[in-house]
């Protein structure tokens, strides 16, 4: 009887070194898990909340002029528009263009571009098609939202 307790207990001792060894070596990664999938979860949330849309658009010889509206439940942060890429010039013929300027036309003065509020882009390109050609304009949030859209040269 004495060595059936004593296997017993060796079992019991066994299983529980065992079951202790399966969760130090299981908690790691599913925390990781958890984390990973946390994060992913935040930042589609953020993609899904943050929209614009372009509402008008103007250019000239050597000027393009694109206003765009926060329809977004999400903040745009002005840090975020200086991070900004733009593309724009000849539809055949764009690229990135260094030279923008940006005005929000901000309805609470916290200088973010909040929801509701207008973005206007002003962009000098190297180049400018003729009048009556079209001009190709793209803006892109760090995040990786974007918008485009040609318009005629006036």
């Amino acid at each position: 009887m004495s060595a059936e307790t004593f296997t017993t207990a060796m079992f019991l001792i066994t299983a529980v070194i065992a079951a202790g060894v399966l969760i130090n070596a299981v908690f790691p990664v599913v925390y990781t898990m958890a984390g990973t999938f946390q994060s992913a979860t935040h930042e589609s949330d953020q993609r899904l909340r943050t929209d614009f849309k372009i509402v008008t658009t103007f250019a000239n010889s050597t000027t393009a002029n694109v206003w765009m509206k926060n329809i977004g439940s999400q903040r745009i942060p002005n840090s975020d528009i200086l991070r900004s890429d733009v593309f724009c010039g000849p539809s055949n013929n764009y690229g990135r263009v260094s030279d923008w300027t940006f005005t929000i036309f901000d309805l609470n003065g916290n200088n973010d571009w909040d929801p509701g509020e207008t973005l206007q882009i002003s962009v000098r390109p190297p180049s400018m098609p003729a009048k009556g050609n079209l001009v190709y304009f793209q803006f892109i949030l760090p995040d990786g939202i974007w918008r485009s859209i040609e318009f005629n040269v006036s």
